[in-house]
């Protein structure tokens, strides 16, 4: 399908819609179940997940969804896919237990392995980003108007780095031991992609498991505002292409000047 303002438009209404559906579970005394993953589940997470299902198969009826909460697709139906949906309802469902208002609403648009579109809502704080290939990235708060958004240069002498809330292993505490002086930015869910897309951040790597619907989103909105995502090789990341549904490691950043690769741990 043919990227456009309205096309971004429509999936940004959906999320953000999505995104009201977990709001009174938010503020309600919610229970948490536990996946074949030992990952937490919520009623938020299935209400976004039906809104959002409901709210694409409206808009683009033809083009297929693969969404955390109904993942059961075999690999021999989604290698034939050029062109799908990829949605996570809800990211970040450890910081919706934990009420931190860090979770996220994340809907992206693939096509031939490749994060072209991305919409990234945060309910709680009433904060959406959103871009696509050839339109720019932009950021909106509430009702306001959306302001367009790009990458900044790297602080160097003292370098923005995002660490995960939930997830930090020793490759990761190895990374940054050779860091030198750096700034240790706290952050959950896919809002790490944005805050670096946004120019408050400058890397945010990820040496750990994740799945292809937590970093799509993010990946296409940070593309969008001129940055990239690149697996521990330095090569773009890529969706759909084995059937596992999880990622390698990757790297994200804004400054393509400066050399992150150098600090992954070989």
């Amino acid at each position: 399908m043919e990227i456009t303002r309205e096309l971004l438009d429509a999936v940004c209404r959906i999320a953000v819609e999505a995104g009201a559906k977990t709001l009174p579970i938010y503020r309600s005394d919610f229970d948490v179940t536990t996946k074949d993953d030992d990952s937490p589940l919520t009623q938020a997470d299935l209400a976004a997940h039906r809104a959002i299902a409901a709210g694409l198969s409206e808009l683009t009826p033809d083009t297929p969804q693969l969404s955390e909460e109904g993942a059961d697709i075999d690999y021999d139906t989604r290698s034939e896919w050029r062109e799908y949906w990829l949605v996570d309802p809800l990211d970040g469902t450890r910081e919706f237990v934990n009420r931190n208002d860090q979770f996220t609403i994340n809907i992206a648009l693939i096509q031939d392995g490749r994060p072209v579109l991305g919409a990234v809502y945060a309910p709680a704080l009433d904060l959406l980003w959103f871009g696509a290939n050839g339109l720019g990235a932009f950021r909106r708060e509430g009702e306001g108007e959306a302001e367009s958004i790009r990458v900044s240069p790297a602080r160097i002498d003292k370098p923005r780095i995002l660490v995960s809330r939930s997830h930090r292993s020793d490759a990761i505490e190895r990374l940054l031991s050779g860091m030198g002086d750096y700034e240790p930015v706290s952050m959950g869910s896919s809002l790490k992609f944005c805050v670096i897309a946004e120019g408050a951040a400058d890397f945010y790597p990820r040496l750990g498991p994740t799945s292809e619907w937590d970093t799509a989103a993010g990946h296409a909105v940070l593309k969008a505002a001129g940055g990239q995502v690149t697996d521990a090789r330095g090569r773009p990341l890529r969706y759909n292409e084995t059937d596992s549904l999880l990622n390698d490691w990757f790297i994200a950043y804004g400054d393509a000047n400066q050399d992150w690769l150098a600090y992954v741990p070989k």
